[in-house]
């Protein structure tokens, strides 16, 4: 890892996800509307919550920081798998493949630990709801966040910079739609156990530390829950946190599979199929999850609509 890298690659050719002309196609018109769904959403979550003054805690303003980096990463990876789709150029500079590397590891690092941050948010809301407010005051808030990116981008930078000092003397063509870790990694001609144990351990103890939280805030939650006598109070607890634990479960359980596993056990064809979920389908549904199923999000809405009408009205 100390030393400089040597290799004569000056790009990688991204070899996607299919040679098929007529799969391309209708995969670029999927990931097309898929991206312009997560561009809406995720725009339109930001936006209502900005512009209802009863959206604004801490739960919300987690929440806007949630569609901020769905909306980044997502931005990071599907514009040039869409032109990798639609026209003949397949390759992607040496530079510019690390800094897709290098932004899609921060902003998915990151979120992994917003995630965490709205799981304790949870907690403190449904175990010790009377504290709710002086626990999770503004300062807690912004020092959860910022915590959150600070170690986002300690970890994505330290994994770039000892990713890029490899030797690419293989081949500079890419069995990926993007330029992730592992795939990297296999077109390196030297050694790279460290590099692999070293990712392993820095991005490996960003997932571990963020599903230790949210795992020790459910079993607390759970335990409140079952301690309600009223089955009304249980249903209140459980829907104040159903929809963060279905968008939890949706991306640790393809991150998870996808990186906490040594390079040996690399497969191109399911490692692609997880890779499309988490980067182009995950960042679209999560702004659907905590909309369609959440009752003030659907209200601030409605308030916003009739805001606005009234405006109108007035005007006229």
């Amino acid at each position: 890892m100390g030393r400089r890298n040597s290799t004569n690659v000056a790009d990688f050719i991204l070899m996607g996800l299919t040679d098929s002309a007529e799969t391309q196609l209708v995969l670029s018109v999927l990931f097309l509307l898929i991206y312009l769904i997560t561009v809406l959403g995720n725009s339109g979550m930001i936006l209502i919550i900005r512009l209802d003054n009863q959206l604004h805690t801490s739960m919300y303003f987690f929440l806007t920081h949630l569609s901020f980096l769905d909306l980044s990463y997502s931005s990071v990876i599907t514009p040039k798998t869409l032109q990798n789709l639609l026209t003949s150029t397949k390759s992607i500079s040496f530079l510019g493949c690390f800094n897709q590397m290098f932004f899609f590891l921060f902003f998915g690092g990151t979120e992994c630990l917003v995630l965490s941050s709205m799981a304790y948010d949870r907690y403190v809301a449904i175990c010790h709801p009377l504290h709710y407010p002086v626990i999770m005051s503004t300062k807690l808030c912004w020092s959860l966040l910022n915590g959150s990116y600070v170690i986002g981008f300690v970890d994505s930078i330290v994994n770039v910079l000892c990713i890029s000092r490899l030797d690419f003397c293989k081949s500079n063509i890419l069995q990926h739609f993007f330029c992730d870790t592992s795939p990297i990694l296999a077109l390196s001609c030297g050694d790279t156990s460290e590099v692999e144990i070293f990712i392993f351990i820095t991005g490996g103890s960003t997932l571990v530390l963020s599903l230790i939280t949210i795992s020790g805030s459910y079993l607390s939650i759970l335990s409140t829950i079952l301690k309600c006598n009223s089955a009304a109070g249980k249903r209140k607890a459980f829907s104040t946190c159903a929809s963060h634990l279905l968008g939890v479960t949706i991306f640790y359980s393809t991150s998870i599979f996808t990186y906490l596993k040594p390079k040996t056990s690399y497969s191109l064809g399911r490692d692609q199929v997880a890779s499309v979920f988490y980067t182009i389908v995950v960042p679209m549904l999560n702004p659907l999850i905590y909309s369609l199923r959440n009752k003030e999000v659907k209200n601030a809405v409605v308030r916003i609509l009739q805001k606005r009408e009234g405006c109108r009205q007035l005007k006229y």
